[in-house]
Parts: structure tokens; sequence; C-alpha cells
């Protein structure tokens, strides 16, 4: 049970970030109207993250310019109660 919550944790934590990135950014992945403006998706790093039901390895998007800065995940830590807890009321409320 608790193999089948960390990989859900861990998809919708990537989700996540993904959706914060396009929200910065202001376009969807591969649009047109993202391209020649200066900032574009420049890959992802890798970082494990320790949660009650397991460690976790999330992919936290980069931009370009390095201007983006995510919120989902506290800085420099490897342990997060916050990030299940969102994850599950995001859940619950449908999201």
């Amino acid at each position: 049970m608790n193999d089948l919550l960390r990989k859900e944790l861990q998809q919708a934590d990537n989700n996540l970030l993904e959706a914060e990135l396009t929200a910065f950014l202001g376009y969807d992945p591969y649009a047109r109207n993202g391209w020649n403006t200066g900032n574009s998706r420049n890959g992802a790093y890798f970082r494990k993250v320790d949660t009650q039901f397991g460690p976790i390895e999330v992919q936290v998007p980069r931009d370009r310019n390095g201007q983006f800065h995510q919120h989902t995940l506290p800085d420099y830590k490897q342990h997060s109660d916050i990030l299940e807890s969102m994850i599950i009321k995001l859940y619950s409320k449908g999201v």
C-alpha cells in the first residue's frame, strides 16, 4: 500500500511542478507563442525527498534564464511533511 501511495505522490508532485513552471512562463510546452520570448524550459534536475511513505525522486524543472523558483518543495530539505498534506488536500478536492 505504501508503494502505491509513494508512486502516486511522486507523480502528483512532478505534475504540480510542471504546472508551476507553465504558469510562470505563461505558455504550454511546445507552444508556438513561447518561441523567441527570451525564456523557455531548460530540462530538469532530480531531487530525492523522504516522505512518510518512503523516498521519492522528484524532477524539478528549470528555465533558461534561471528565474523560476518552485514553491512546492522547501529549499535544501530532504524531508517534507508539508508536501504530503498538500497533495492529500488537493486529491480530496478533486484537483
